[in-house]
């Protein structure tokens, strides 16, 4: 069987690694808008519960999955799981920890190279003099390709194809070109993370306006860090903290598991997924919600917070109210807000290119250089969509089934393999090899029976997600035999297009009709492109164990 003597060159860039594949965007855009859409300090409480139910239980299962794959050389799913389970059907169950890695790559390096321009935009002072509303209008324009007026033709296209080569050219310098990434960019966002974090606290009543003259930086953490237990007995708010940590942790998309098949046999693997969660959890709950949330409170008020929060105002606000700290130390602080957002990103979206160029070094003989290039043109390939169709649905669709759906269904699957047909007896001892702390005997019995409880209900709560989100009015409903109403967002009514469908039949004026119509063809485009790519990847897998066979790697069953 095909072995590598690539490894890790030292424990702390491993665990910098793996914490910079957890460390992304959504530490600092989706949790910050994830606790004020669902009752602030209320939010934290679930989110806590599910990380220490959810989220450390996945780190140990990918964890020990991945060193006990990589002992036998696979360093990609479909083999680590065919190594644990010998089933020829199983390792096609490993598709998705390659599939969603670059599903979520062609549209995570778009949001990574906007971050790119906008460290160029913060050093030029494009934003100085502009109000919020033409800064806002600015990302418009940025992300509307054709009819751009940023100043750069094309300006998106051409910061995307340089995101995804520099991307492409870490890769091919195998693992040490990762570790030396995340050991500088690791750094150097926590540096940055901690700079803006100290002014969002420090900000007060300061940033008050005769328009905003309530604002003041202390009501945003306040809402943050305020227990609202009225809400936390809202499956909503449960639900929503559940998804936040497959967000947060990058489980469930095959990283972990390839970053863990380059640890030796019998090196720790408990104390550095302990770390490297601890570490995410950090730098989002402490540094995250101390930054974007707390600045905008300062200078607009938390009412304007809680009606305009979203992912859009790291790049349609922030640019805005940097302008009020002076000339000099706004572009500083753009610099280091986008910065930041840029370091995050990278060191997520080269562990999205570690287990596809794996895939192909471990199957067919690809070398580091080869693999990488074919990772970025696959990726290019999947993402210009996201780009030249921004405004037609087309990122939002791969976002849904790549960065949602598939990330909950890999992970019960996988959560129920490991537990269940590899067998805890052997996980747990897997997990324990070598550890360097003692891991408490409760999590054993979490990781058989809680955790998979725990993501069964989350996937079948995509599946059926209630009208508005409001679970408690929706199992009220079904008891007292009124029935249960789908969210368009569900699984099921997103199948058939209910939302966009609904809209076109209630749009009067023509424009807007073949907008929506437009919007409708490209998202199934969306969808019949991810489709193209799961078969292609699982035709990828078919060939590879065809060619095991040949060469008496495996046996035909």
């Amino acid at each position: 069987m095909t072995k590598t003597k690539e490894s890790w060159g030292s424990r702390i860039g491993l665990i910098l690694a793996m914490a910079g594949n957890a460390v992304g965007l959504g530490n600092f855009l989706r949790f910050p808008v994830q606790a004020v859409e669902n009752g602030g300090g209320a939010f934290i409480i679930p989110y806590l519960v599910c990380f220490l139910l959810m989220g450390i239980p996945l780190l140990f299962i990918e964890w020990s999955s991945g060193r006990y794959g990589g002992r036998f050389g696979n360093h990609s799913t479909p083999y680590i799981l065919d190594t644990m389970t010998k089933g020829r059907i199983l390792k096609y169950i490993g598709v998705f920890g390659i599939f969603t890695n670059i599903a979520v790559a062609a549209y995570y390096a778009y949001i990574e190279s906007w971050t790119m321009s906008y460290v160029l935009h913060s050093l030029r002072g494009t934003f100085n003099g502009m109000d919020q509303t033409e800064v806002a209008n600015f990302f418009v324009s940025y992300t509307d390709v054709l009819h751009s007026t940023t100043g750069i033709p094309f300006e998106a296209v051409v910061f995307y194809i340089l995101c995804l080569s520099i991307n492409v050219y870490v890769l091919s310098k195998g693992l040490q070109g990762v570790e030396k990434v995340a050991k500088i960019g690791m750094p150097l966002l926590i540096l940055f993370g901690i700079v803006l974090a100290i002014r969002g606290i420090t900000l007060g009543t300061s940033g008050a306006s005769e328009i905003f003259p309530d604002a003041n930086a202390w009501d945003g953490l306040n809402f943050l860090w305020t227990p609202q237990y009225e809400s936390i007995l809202d499956l909503k708010v449960w639900m929503a903290a559940a998804g936040q940590i497959f967000f947060t942790l990058s489980v469930g998309m095959g990283t972990v598991h390839c970053y863990a098949a380059y640890v030796k046999s019998k090196d720790d693997i408990a104390l550095n997924a302990v770390s490297a969660g601890f570490m995410n959890e950090f730098i989002e709950v402490v540094i995250g919600s101390s930054i974007v949330i707390p600045i905008a409170a300062g200078y607009l008020g938390m009412d304007w917070v809680r009606e305009n929060a979203g992912f859009g105002m790291a790049f349609q606000t922030m640019p805005y109210l940097f302008q009020q700290w002076g000339t000099v130390f706004a572009a500083v602080a753009g610099v280091m807000w986008f910065g930041l957002l840029f370091f995050s990103g990278i060191t997520s979206s080269l562990a999205m290119g570690t287990p596809c160029v794996s895939f192909m070094q471990d199957e067919f003989n690809w070398n580091r250089k080869k693999g990488a290039i074919g990772f970025g043109l696959v990726t290019l390939i999947m993402g210009l969509p996201t780009v030249f169709l921004f405004n037609y649905g087309v990122f939002n669709e791969y976002d849904y089934w790549a960065g949602t759906v598939s990330l909950v269904l890999f992970a019960m699957m996988e959560t129920i393999l490991f537990s269940w047909v590899f067998g805890l007896k052997k996980g747990w001892k897997e997990i324990n090899m070598g550890s360097d702390i003692k891991i408490p005997e409760v999590y054993k019995y979490i990781i058989k029976f809680v955790t998979p409880v725990i993501l069964i209900v989350v996937f079948l709560g995509t599946v059926f997600a209630p009208k508005d989100n409001d679970w408690s009015g929706n199992i009220k409903s079904l008891f007292s035999g009124n029935g249960w109403t789908l969210d368009n967002s569900s699984i099921i009514k997103t199948i058939s297009n209910a939302g966009l469908k609904e809209q076109i039949a209630a749009a009067t004026d023509p424009a807007v009709v073949q907008q929506l119509q437009d919007t409708l063809f490209w998202v199934s485009m969306a969808r019949g492109l991810l489709l193209v790519l799961l078969v292609f990847i699982l035709g990828l897998i078919y060939l590879s164990y065809k060619k095991r066979v040949r060469e008496g790697r495996v046996t035909s069953i």
